[in-house]
């Protein structure tokens, strides 16, 4: 918690990793810190980031208090983890709160337009309405949004349907949304459409601004995790390929599918990925070192490799010293 209020964005980033690791037992203190409005605003958007990734029911309350906060990162931050729990016991309170929210033509654009995408994972009669009473609005950008939402015919709850849908009409708009249905049915498809689904995830990810492809790769990292959870290595290749080109630490999803399915293509990856991050020796002992050198040990353990294995002695000669940090035994 002390990290989520740093004015560091990487430890703020390693924060919500290890508090969306922990789950429910966090969510009090995390909505307390919400509903504190004088703490600085990103931390607040981050510990609704985590609610988010945490997706549990008490989180609610402060995130809908949370839509009226003053700070525009704020109050989108709240609306993702509010329409999480559209499909939920008090969907009907969240529609209606999102839809408020949408209409208000005193808020800022950039928050009506979440709300609108927040939307249209409803059922088409739900949204005619309000696409009708934005038809004339103001703001290009809400017109247009608002016309573009066209929701995937399934009914509530039928997540196969969902899943299946977006692998073989289109991918919905709201990833959030899409990142729910994974997690809650993740043996919905079979093993080759859970790997189409992959593909096609990293393919609207690359055509999203910089906001938005967090959101698009944090659901690429959920269906590696439910790929990975099957025992199937399909999505090894693009795991790899993320790990070769991150510049930085990725979803703890990539790093938990890599640690239940990687084999020893993987080690490369993992080694170049922690060297890149940088750190002298000892002094890495941030979250996302810890992972992927805990995935490394793990990959070495279940393929039963000694440091004479040709991969071992490459990653030797390529980073001097690397080995010695990430070989099973060192603590």
């Amino acid at each position: 918690m002390a990290d989520l209020m740093s004015e560091h964005q990487v430890v703020r980033e390693g924060a919500i990793a290890r508090l969306t690791v922990i789950g429910g037992r966090a969510v009090e203190r995390l909505t307390g810190l919400v509903d504190r409005r004088e703490t600085a605003p990103s931390s607040r958007v981050a510990a609704l980031r985590t609610l988010e990734g945490i997706a549990d029911q008490r989180a609610l309350d402060a995130s809908l208090r949370a839509i009226d906060d003053p700070d525009a990162g704020v109050a989108q931050a709240a609306v993702r983890v509010a329409r999480i729990f559209l499909r939920g016991p008090r969907g009907a309170a969240v529609v209606d709160r999102l839809t408020e929210v949408a209409l208000n033509r005193t808020r800022s654009e950039p928050i009506r337009l979440t709300a609108i995408g927040a939307l249209s994972t409803l059922e088409s009669s739900t949204l005619q309405p309000l696409r009708e009473a934005l038809v004339d609005d103001a703001s290009e950008n809400i017109r247009d949004l608002a016309q573009r939402t066209r929701p995937l015919a399934v009914e509530p709850g039928d997540f196969e349907g969902y899943l299946r849908q977006a692998v073989e009409r289109r991918l919905p708009d709201d990833p959030v949304a899409l990142r729910h249905a994974i997690a809650t049915a993740p043996e919905a498809l079979s093993l080759p459409l859970l790997h189409q689904l992959i593909e096609r995830i990293r393919e609207r990810e690359a055509d999203e601004s910089t906001a938005g492809r967090a959101e698009w790769m944090a659901v690429r990292a959920a269906a590696h995790v439910a790929l990975a959870s099957r025992g199937s290595r399909l999505g090894l290749y693009d795991i790899r390929e993320t790990l070769e080109t991150a510049r930085g630490p990725l979803p703890v999803g990539f790093l938990s599918a890599l640690t239940a399915a990687g084999d020893v293509s993987c080690l490369e990856p993992i080694a170049a990925a922690f060297d890149r991050a940088g750190g002298p020796g000892e002094t890495r002992e941030d979250w996302w070192h810890r992972h992927l050198a805990s995935a490394f040990r793990v990959i070495v353990a279940r393929e039963r490799l000694t440091r004479r294995h040709h991969v071992a002695r490459k990653i030797d000669r390529r980073w001097k010293g690397l080995l010695n940090e990430l070989w099973p035994g060192r603590r």
